[in-house]
């Protein structure tokens, strides 16, 4: 761990134009600083912490070379703007990191003119940055626009298409490569491996470097003699590399250079501002650099909690959280069944897949921040006779919609798609929230969605799931499971849920309710993200002499309605509860079908379709209207009690 001292430099830092004139002593203690108020601030409160410790140094001197924010600066996913925030006038709020209303952790249009976009997924940042530099251009702007992408979001197609754009509008955009051999988890495939070939090549940058050294050195060198050079240490680079993908594309290439080396970082920053083409700078950085827990472990240190600062150690709860559930589930399968493969898109830790890739490396595929070839990918596998098991973040999902319609639910195979935070998503806020694949994936042919709500509940999905040999969705939520009941180990029935009673839930007040005639009932049926904030609803009512159960949705689609109407009709009031948003959910659809049958008493508790800024997820719900306190509130209103 390095050491550090007292803030001196930070406290008189306002904007970039506060470090225009630092030296590179003063530049250097900046980094310390700057280290040092990341790491404090991400051990208090959670975040990304080592992409953001990687890149601290690129990140000054991209600030001292250009001038921000009349030169735009991109950041692609923005897991790594920290060191950005704190230069451009966030210092003073930067302890409010991720809370519910302080400093989102990621870049946001509201908090400064200096952040361009509202990031959060992959893969995005050369295309948005292309567009802004012609929007520029066109009308007769002439300021630099900076993309800054990390080697794995390369592994998304996005990001080819938009270099290729790039290069054949010959703009002068500059795309930053910031190279650590990282996404979230070690990078693989092609495109990782091109890199490491690229940063090899020491021959050729010594040779580069010194044919430079020499040109700055000629007088009056005329346009013809410019273009000579290049062309002359391009038939040089093909004596060391027979073949640059981004010089193909059209891109100038500058690199690999020290991404913590100031003086060349800053010396090459302002030849690349003065080039008048598309210019990829290839930049190699240390993920968790300055802090050896997160050097060492950069892939625990990725998107961490609250952590000890002193050794990296991070609180352990007993409690069991959905995505361990599933990879419980999933290995107990795989253990006899050799026909699951699984695939994840770069997140093979945080989908749970880590296990599985250790025990079975052949029946695992990592495809990189590729979301549809992911989907595909598995459609590929399931034609050929192997059962996909595709997992991925429900907001990442989203970058495949077509996909899974087009490849999967078209083709109608037997695929398993596991939607691992949805729902509201704590910390991250808006790009994260897991709230629409419901309604994006409901309404499509030949998919079953399901929504577990214990983990016991969980494993009965995912065993019909691998059995069933249809598409199956299964979502769930980033949290700890619930206390299980019996009926969660209820055999599979298709369309229909699981009844948990008052009495299994606030046991000895129900009992006593039971007896009393006028004793009101109402019903809430919830999707699994919902079932515990709905259990303590039920113990509230329960204290207001209310009797309340639960359905849960162990399907969302298909549901046998005309089941759960039998028993529905007998409830004084009926409250939908789901954790996705209310236009064109399941509890909207199924409230029209109540209403049709001449039932009255129902209510709709969905999340309204806005975007939800980061907080816990308490305080997600609590934006809301979707906490416990609500429900509660919601049942007593429709039995018209105070």
């Amino acid at each position: 761990m390095i050491f550090f001292g007292v803030i001196t430099l930070l406290s008189n830092i306002n904007s970039p134009e506060d470090i225009k004139d630092f030296s590179q002593k003063q530049l250097t203690e900046l980094a310390k600083e700057i280290r040092k108020t990341i790491i404090e601030t991400v051990g208090q409160n959670g975040g990304h912490l080592a992409s953001n410790l990687g890149v601290v140094e690129l990140t000054i001197a991209l600030h001292k070379v250009f001038n921000s924010p009349q030169d735009a600066i991109i950041w692609d996913v923005s897991h790594q703007c920290y060191a950005h925030k704190i230069l451009t006038g966030r210092y003073k709020n930067f302890s409010t990191l991720r809370t519910y209303g302080g400093l989102s952790g990621f870049t946001k249009k509201h908090e400064s003119p200096h952040d361009f976009f509202d990031a959060g997924h992959s893969s995005t940042s050369i295309s948005s940055a292309l567009g802004l530099l012609t929007a520029w251009q066109l009308q007769g702007r002439n300021d630099k626009v900076i993309a800054i992408i990390g080697d794995g979001a390369l592994t998304g197609g996005m990001a080819m298409e938009a270099i290729a754009h790039a290069g054949q509008l010959a703009k002068n955009l500059i795309i930053i490569v910031n190279d650590n051999q990282m996404s979230i988890d070690p990078n693989t495939g092609s495109i990782s491996r091109y890199l490491s070939r690229i940063s090899m090549s020491k021959s050729y940058q010594n040779i580069k470097t010194g044919f430079e050294k020499i040109l700055d050195k000629v007088p009056f060198i005329n346009k013809f003699l410019i273009k000579f050079f290049r062309r002359f240490k391009r038939s040089v680079k093909g004596m060391f590399l027979t073949t640059n993908l981004f010089s193909d594309l059209g891109c100038e290439y500058i690199g690999p250079l020290d991404g913590h080396d100031f003086k060349q970082l800053i010396h090459v920053l302002n030849k690349v501002k003065k080039m008048n083409q598309p210019v990829v700078v290839h930049v190699m950085t240390q993920k968790g650099r300055g802090y050896s827990p997160a050097e060492d472990h950069p892939e625990k240190f990725h998107g961490i909690g609250p952590f000890c600062i002193s050794d990296g150690t991070v609180e352990k709860f007993d409690t069991l959280s959905f995505t361990e559930a599933f990879s419980n589930s999933l290995m107990n399968l795989a253990k006899t069944n050799s026909k699951i493969a699984c695939i994840t898109a770069a997140m093979a830790k945080g989908t749970g897949l880590d296990s599985f890739a250790r025990h079975y490396p052949d029946r695992f595929f990592d495809v990189g921040i590729a979301e549809e070839h992911a989907v595909t990918f598995g459609g590929g596998l399931s034609v050929g006779g192997i059962l996909p098991v595709i997992c991925i973040y429900s907001t990442f999902m989203q970058r495949a919609v077509d996909q899974v319609i087009h490849d999967i639910a078209l083709q109608d195979i037997p695929a398993v798609i596991m939607l691992d935070r949805a729902g509201p998503v704590p910390a991250d806020g808006e790009t994260h929230q897991g709230l629409f694949d419901i309604a994006l994936f409901r309404p499509v042919p030949n998919i079953f969605m399901m929504s577990p709500s214990s983990a016991k509940d969980l494993d009965m999905c995912f065993n019909y799931a691998v059995e069933s040999k249809k598409t199956v969705i299964i979502r769930y939520p980033k949290m700890s499971c619930p206390t299980e009941q019996a009926v969660f180990s209820s055999p599979i029935e298709i369309g229909r849920g699981c009844i948990v009673k008052a009495e299994d839930i606030a046991s000895s007040l129900a009992v006593l309710l039971e007896d009393e005639p006028e004793t009101k009932k109402v019903l809430f049926v919830c999707t699994g993200g919902m079932y515990s904030d709905c259990v303590t609803s039920v113990r509230a009512l329960a204290m207001k002499n209310i009797l309340a159960d639960i359905y849960t949705l162990r399907f969302i689609k298909p549901f046998d309605f005309d089941y759960f109407y039998s028993f529905a009709k007998s409830y004084d009031g009926i409250v939908l509860v789901e954790d996705g948003i209310k236009d064109g959910g399941i509890s909207e659809w199924l409230q029209s079908m109540i209403l049709e049958k001449g039932y009255r008493n129902v209510s709709v508790k969905a999340f309204p379709s806005k975007f939800y800024a980061h907080g816990t997820r308490a305080e997600v719900c609590l934006q809301a209207d979707m906490t416990s306190e609500d429900l509660t509130l919601s049942a007593m209103q429709l039995l018209n009690k105070e």
